[in-house]
């Protein structure tokens, strides 16, 4: 077990002055007292002062509303605040220090504000998902910020063991124990961005997590829990009179009423997961569409609406040499639904270019000169679909199918599991005597076969194959994460 420890350099004086002055700047706001930190609030700061205090102390919009709607007791990331009342809206909010924090009454020093982390799991590969966002019924049962995942059980106090299991550990019952904390049970692990299910193990009882309202069946009558570690989050500032403001975009297919942004005290936000890629997004302000203003990217979707644009991981160039009296160029392919008035691309010294984050997938593309389609004169690979043949680009390919021979042959094709068997679709390319084709598949079992000069045929130089219902066979791989 590893101890990640955040550090905050605070020069609190214990003195009236300093205590006076506590309650009017949040930089001179933490005390240590007989084994609590204490927190001092000025319920008239501005939002400003506000921002500032939460950001000193590592403290959540949960735990900030909670405080300034005066609750009795607040539970915030396994932790039990205590606020006391006293004049000239002051508030003290304190907590006991745990084990690793300082149990002596204050000196001037370093405040301890994160607790115990365990790595005891390698950085796990999540599910395959287009987007998600953690739906909890209870706040703060579950927390993902810069790779932290830390995961909640309220209650159960009186449970001798408790035990996280999920697709994060291989679903092991014992690699990832929970620990006893003020409230119930907690662990943090690293985890990447992306989808995790898990259940709880109490006492060697399954359970899933009644504060969390996603969920999955898990086979066996059962149900999963499901949270989602984010990479970005949607920002909308200002607004802070709407009542509800809602994100829409490619990635759901524009549905209207599944991802509500959450109030903050300068506008909206929403931390969710996006699949590598480029998505169209708007947002829905009390049922107005708007586009992103801080958003500089915005484009025409050749249907007279205008969207904002994000890109999540690496861009790449499409450039199309030439061209040079054309008046405008636009680049379609599977990536945007071969949306021909879209993506339009910018005029440069060599023709024209377009910068855009693709996820690592096969995709075919065309140009639109004018509206001409035709393909990329400067990519060799292509790609036959329902008889149109299409440029092929492939981002970050993980597996090269070779057919060993076969030097005489005038056109071969790689077909399989992977895109319905279609004997036209992958196009191999020759090299000296044998043929390749470097494809992205996605973790899992792939069936597949050689067509050459129209002729199905096993890979001979893979052992594994399996049957088919033409009694012929299949040849298999497996992909793994």
């Amino acid at each position: 077990m590893k101890h990640r420890l955040t550090y905050v350099v605070l020069a609190i004086m214990l003195l009236l002055s300093g205590r006076l002055m506590a309650q009017a700047v949040p930089e001179w706001a933490a005390r240590f007292e007989h084994g609590k930190l204490i927190l001092s609030v000025n319920l008239k700061w501005n939002d400003d002062e506000k921002k500032r205090f939460a950001n000193l102390y590592d403290l959540d919009s949960l735990l900030m509303d909670a405080v300034f709607s005066r609750k009795l007791t607040i539970v915030a990331d396994c932790t039990v605040w205590t606020p006391k009342v006293l004049q000239n809206n002051i508030i003290e909010l304190s907590k006991m220090l745990g084990s690793d924090g300082p149990t002596h009454d204050f000196q001037p020093e370093m405040i301890l504000l994160d607790d115990n982390v365990s790595q005891k799991n390698a950085l796990a590969m999540p599910e395959a998902a287009n987007y998600g966002i953690t739906k909890l019924s209870r706040p703060g049962v579950f927390k993902c910020k810069d790779g932290k995942a830390c995961f909640f059980l309220p209650g159960n106090r009186e449970a001798k063991k408790v035990y996280l299991s999920g697709t994060f550990n291989q679903w092991s019952t014992l690699q990832t124990p929970m620990q006893a904390c003020d409230s119930g049970w907690k662990l943090c692990l690293d985890l990447l961005p992306g989808k995790y299910q898990y259940k709880f193990i109490v006492d060697g009882k399954w359970l899933t997590d009644e504060n969390n309202k996603q969920r999955e069946k898990d086979g066996h009558r059962g149900y999963n829990s499901v949270v989602y570690c984010p990479n970005f989050s949607f920002r909308l500032k200002g607004y802070t009179s709407a009542r509800k403001v809602m994100v829409s975009g490619s990635f759901n297919d524009w549905r209207t009423d599944e991802l509500p942004m959450i109030s903050t005290v300068d506008g909206w936000i929403l931390p969710i997961y996006l699949r590598e890629g480029t998505h169209a997004y708007k947002f829905i302000v009390d049922g107005e569409w708007i586009t992103d203003p801080d958003n500089k990217v915005v484009r025409n979707d050749g249907r007279g609406n205008r969207n904002s644009f994000v890109g999540i991981g690496e861009s790449m160039v499409f450039r199309l040499n030439g061209h040079d009296n054309a008046r405008e160029v636009y680049l379609a392919g599977d990536f945007n639904g071969w949306n021909g008035g879209e993506l339009l691309m910018n005029r440069d010294a060599r023709g024209w270019s377009l910068s855009y984050v693709l996820a690592p997938g096969n995709y075919g593309y065309k140009f639109v000169v004018d509206g001409q389609w035709i393909t990329d004169p400067q990519n060799t690979r292509t790609v036959v679909v329902n008889g149109f043949e299409n440029s092929l680009i492939t981002v970050k390919p993980n597996h090269i199918f070779r057919l060993i021979g076969h030097a005489q042959a005038k056109k071969v094709i790689v077909s399989g599991s992977f895109n319905n068997w279609q004997k036209d679709s992958f196009l191999m390319t020759r090299q000296q005597d044998d043929w390749v084709c470097e494809l992205y598949l996605r973790p899992g079992r792939y069936a597949y076969k050689f067509v050459v000069d129209g002729v199905w045929m096993l890979d001979d130089a893979n052992p594994l194959w399996e049957d088919n219902e033409y009694g012929t066979g299949n040849s298999v791989i497996w992909i793994a994460h």
